[in-house]
């Protein structure tokens, strides 16, 4: 019997890149103010990562401290899906590559990032 097409998306491909929306209080962070010296004042802060879970999975652990970036758990409002879900999902080296190559893109926009 022919195997019918695969229709859904390959196992090795479920990984994702995430923006989570960080508040204001973050730019008084010594830190994050350093790695963002060219944000444009009104733009967004955000914290880019990737991960193989769900992104609203990691980004309530994030907020429940485990495995936390310290910005999200302190500063995480929501995620910003319409920033990320095109890229998803991928391969894990696609993640890790899009993780920084997002991040990027968004420091040149003039927003705040910090990416881990």
């Amino acid at each position: 019997m022919p195997r019918k097409p695969r229709t859904s998306t390959p196992r090795s491909h479920h990984y994702h890149v995430y923006v989570v929306e960080l508040d204001d209080r973050v730019w008084n962070h010594a830190r994050f103010r350093a790695a963002n010296p060219d944000y444009q004042l009104g733009k967004p802060f955000v914290y880019v990562g990737m991960t193989g879970l769900d992104p609203d999975v990691r980004f309530d652990k994030h907020k429940a401290g485990i495995q936390a970036n310290r910005y999200v758990q302190e500063h995480g409002v929501r995620l910003l899906p319409q920033v990320y879900e095109v890229y998803n999902p991928m391969p894990y080296e696609g993640a890790k590559e899009m993780e920084v190559e997002l991040a990027i893109g968004l420091r040149e926009k003039g927003w705040g990032v910090w990416q881990a």
